[in-house]
């Protein structure tokens, strides 16, 4: 396993132009016919912070332990927490299909197919940096100043990336023969949102229920996010380098099960 992530970033740097390709691809083609385009992936943040911060903050009236409880706090506090949600979410709900859209390049015996997860995940990552930058700049207007913390964010989502493609591979793979996953992820991604940090405090719970938050793992990538970008303060280094060294040794499972499940790929499309 350890062999086959060695050869992965070679390989990934070898065919870098088709990755950039695929991936332009997959962003244009979404906003495809749009009559404002590209602008959909600023503006559709601000829709959705506008109905969570509707429908959270004025409507339920809730609030964050530990801020001023002023409704900008909680917004801030809580689109952070959605938008790495939905970074993951994207990466997971369109996972078991990555294969079985593309059965013109499983045909080809020289097209990389691990760079199919690659390109989805680079995909959600434009996304979630548009979002990012709406969160700065939301933070900048409603506060006046911003953490040079801030600029730790990429490093706080990397394991969360790694995570990513690491489901992609597996799912993708396992959705070749498995046809059903592709009806268990969307609620799966559902659940994830709701059994994590994104919207509900973890210190507000009942201890006998933190474990299944802190399970989760987008709870700890969301609390190190607004650690940076909300609060200025640093990431935790050892939990994001056991993150980090967990996830990758996920990864290197996920390739080679990907790998190994390839050669049916053909009989089963």
């Amino acid at each position: 396993m350890a062999e086959s992530m060695s050869q992965l970033l070679p390989r990934v740097l070898q065919y870098r132009s088709l990755l950039a390709e695929l991936t332009k691809r997959e962003i244009l083609g979404r906003y495809r016919g749009a009559a404002i385009g590209l602008l959909w992936s600023l503006i559709s943040p601000f829709l959705m912070l506008m109905v969570y911060t509707l429908a959270f903050g004025y409507i339920l009236k809730s609030r964050w332990p530990g801020t001023s409880g002023s409704t900008t706090d909680f917004a801030l506090i809580l689109f952070t927490g959605l938008i790495i949600h939905g970074f993951f979410a994207e990466c997971l709900t369109r996972a078991p299909n990555l294969v079985l859209s593309n059965p013109s390049y499983v045909k080809r015996v020289v097209f990389p197919l691990e760079l199919l997860a690659c390109s989805t995940m680079l995909t959600a990552l434009f996304h979630l940096g548009m979002n990012a930058l709406v969160l700065i700049l939301l933070k900048w207007v409603w506060h006046g100043e911003l953490f040079w913390h801030t600029l730790l964010l990429p490093v706080v989502i990397a394991p969360l990336a790694i995570l990513a493609v690491a489901v992609g591979w597996f799912l993708s793979a396992l959705g070749v023969y498995l046809r059903d996953i592709g009806q268990i992820v969307g609620v799966l991604a559902a659940a994830m949102q709701f059994l994590s940090s994104a919207i509900v405090p973890v210190d507000s719970l009942p201890e006998s229920y933190r474990w299944v938050f802190y399970a989760n793992p987008l709870t700890m990538i969301i609390d190190q996010a607004r650690e940076v970008v909300i609060w200025g303060r640093m990431p935790d280094w050892s939990a994001l380098g056991l993150y980090t060294a967990c996830v990758t040794m996920l990864g290197a499972l996920a390739l080679a099960v990907f790998r190994r499940m390839r050669g049916g790929f053909g009989d089963v499309l």
